[in-house]
């Protein structure tokens, strides 16, 4: 596979990926076929939907550009064979490990310093009530600065030992949906919920509400030991 096949494939899956956060936030504002599942009462309205669409589109073309230059350059560092089972597992699992970690402090630290929070992850908070593509609505920089996340984790693994292509494919569009649905203002599936420690709807719903804690995404583990978990 060429590196340039590589790279299209690769936005496709983030392309596709999004298109279906963007109808199904439509859905959700338009209908109200899952008003029984939201957890607060609050119903965006579909002016907001159409508002903040323009903000999304632009982070969206930064994850597109910044991945096609990140692939362009070191496309050639991932290998292009699939993986044993219980590698491509373990790959999938240590890239969601790193990133939450990064993303744990990082985010932290855009709530606890009052500069950060004021002129940058505010924008992101307006968003008290929030629907699905609205992970992607925030301020450009805290954006770029988010994606250090994947990045870092990819990076390290690649230090101790090759990381395929299909198992970066499955981890960004695994990523991609989890944000969508942490957004989506909906209860968690009762079958998600017998993983220990996975980051729920309702954990980061809470944290939207509550403007503070909460401020890990896939995995609650760091909000437990440094007591920033909150559940009322």
């Amino acid at each position: 596979m060429s590196n340039q096949t590589f790279i299209l494939l690769t936005l496709a899956l983030i392309l596709t990926s999004n298109l279906l956060g963007f109808f199904y936030s439509y859905i959700l504002l338009y209908s109200g076929w899952f008003e029984k599942d939201k957890i607060q009462n609050k119903k965006p309205k579909m002016k907001i939907f159409w508002e903040r669409l323009p903000l999304i589109a632009i982070n969206l073309g930064l994850l597109l550009s910044f991945s096609a230059a990140g692939l362009w350059i070191a496309g050639d560092w991932f290998s292009r064979d699939m993986p044993l089972w219980y590698v491509f597992v373990a790959h999938i699992f240590l890239m969601f490990l790193i990133d939450d970690a990064y993303f744990y402090f990082y985010h932290r630290a855009l709530h606890e310093n009052k500069f950060l929070m004021q002129y940058i992850h505010r924008i992101h908070h307006q968003a008290t009530a929030p629907f699905p593509l609205e992970y992607l609505y925030g301020h450009p920089l805290e954006w770029l600065m988010g994606a250090v996340g994947p990045l870092l984790a990819i990076v390290l693994l690649m230090v101790f030992q090759e990381v395929s292509i299909y198992t970066f494919w499955v981890y960004s569009v695994l990523r991609t949906f989890h944000e969508i649905l942490i957004h989506s203002g909906l209860y968690t599936s009762s079958f998600m919920k017998f993983f220990p420690f996975y980051g729920t709807n309702e954990h980061h719903d809470k944290h939207h509400e509550k403007l503070k804690g909460n401020y890990a995404s896939t995995f609650t583990y760091l909000d437990k030991l440094f007591r920033t978990e909150i559940n009322r």
